[in-house]
């Protein structure tokens, strides 16, 4: 997919306020504790390269990812930096994993005997970095026992040669929770892992955002700082984080039509809009195809300060919305951000959609130009 130059239609991204959200953490963190940026899914579809050009100046230590491609990027783009792929790593990328010096996750028995076989195929192969996935309580990845654990650490210990035990984490799901009971459940299963060590690896670590914002004492060593990087609530609206958190996204375009429709007409596919009055609609050239979802008819874009309904069904490449006047052709139109007196935050779009602002973020596709200021 190419993207859109020709089209005045742009993510904006605001790296001071990616800054500000990394080194306010980096701040409250303790002297031993290191701040890994995840950068995954295009960091958070803010542009992974970017933002870990911003996260790296702010003072994280590393970088997280999904996927061995994802890492593979960092290292092209020349960053020396330790990275680590949460997701599972197919066994014959066990190699290319290390000969890029890129840690992988650790998730089962089966994983790590594939991986050994796998790299004991090359001659002079270099060390694999891991990190043991523990499942305290996720049920995605990792280990659920203490025994199988045992075995792991054995089997990586009898091929020293070709595997480093770098670290052992565990992911909390309702840290983002008033309610902590399913919390303190997950923390009590992963210090039962950790008592059962012989001996603790380079990196500890379970904080995602949530985790750190608001259970710092359970940090490690190791943050793993996700979408409040990007100035987002993990949490959505239920609980304040502990210092402001600055959006990083805007999504802007124009009006690239204008015309006064008589009552009686109907607007886009289906014809689910009719006009009551004669009204003024204005035609702005994003659609589905860019990730501004079909769902979002019946929301709002900002034009001129003032909050415009979507009107009709959102097309894949243009949407149409109701406009209070005639407006000049290339008027301005914020779909994400301020614009005036107003703001349309990616909150707001993700609850009338029914979802996440993570999901809304990450759909945002190539077509849409990212610009940094």
């Amino acid at each position: 997919m190419r993207t859109g130059f020709h089209r005045n239609a742009n993510l904006i991204i605001d790296k001071q306020a990616i800054y500000h959200n990394i080194h306010s953490e980096i701040e409250r963190l303790n002297t031993d504790t290191e701040l890994f940026m995840v950068v995954k899914a295009n960091g958070y579809g803010h542009g992974a390269v970017e933002v870990a050009k911003v996260a790296k100046s702010a003072g994280a230590k590393g970088f997280c990812v999904a996927i061995l491609d994802e890492a593979l990027e960092l290292r092209d783009a020349g960053f020396t930096e330790p990275i680590l792929v949460l997701g599972v790593t197919r066994p014959q990328d066990a190699l290319t994993a290390a000969t890029f010096n890129i840690s992988v996750t650790l998730p089962s028995n089966e994983w790590l005997k594939a991986a050994v076989a796998e790299l004991a195929n090359y001659k002079d192969a270099p060390k694999l970095n891991v990190h043991v996935a523990l499942d305290t309580g996720m049920g995605r990845i990792g280990f659920q026992s203490i025994d199988e654990m045992e075995v792991a650490l054995q089997l990586a210990g009898n091929n020293s040669q070709l595997i480093n035990v770098e670290g052992i984490f565990t992911h909390f799901s309702t840290a983002d929770s008033q309610d902590t009971d399913y919390f303190k459940l997950q923390v009590k299963r992963f210090k039962k892992f950790m008592a059962a060590l012989p001996s603790k690896p380079r990196y500890v670590h379970v904080s995602n955002s949530a985790t750190s914002l608001w259970h710092q004492e359970c940090n490690g060593n190791m943050i793993r700082f996700g979408v409040s990087g990007y100035g987002l609530n993990p949490s959505g609206t239920e609980l304040t984080p502990p210092y402001d958190l600055k959006p990083a996204l805007s999504l802007v375009s124009e009006v690239v039509h204008c015309k006064l429709v008589p009552a009686g007409r109907s607007i886009g596919y289906g014809a689910t809009y009719t006009t009551t009055d004669d009204e003024w609609i204005g035609t702005i050239p994003i659609g589905y195809a860019d990730g501004y979802v079909r769902a979002l008819q019946g929301f709002h874009v900002l034009v001129d300060g003032q909050f415009c309904p979507i009107v009709g069904r959102i097309c894949m490449d243009q949407f149409m919305i109701k406009l209070p006047k005639q407006v000049k052709m290339g008027t301005k139109a914020t779909l994400i951000g301020k614009n005036g007196q107003n703001e349309i935050s990616l909150e707001s779009v993700a609850q009338f959609c029914d979802t996440i602002h993570y999901e809304v973020a990450c759909l945002f596709q190539k077509r849409l130009p990212r610009v940094y200021i």
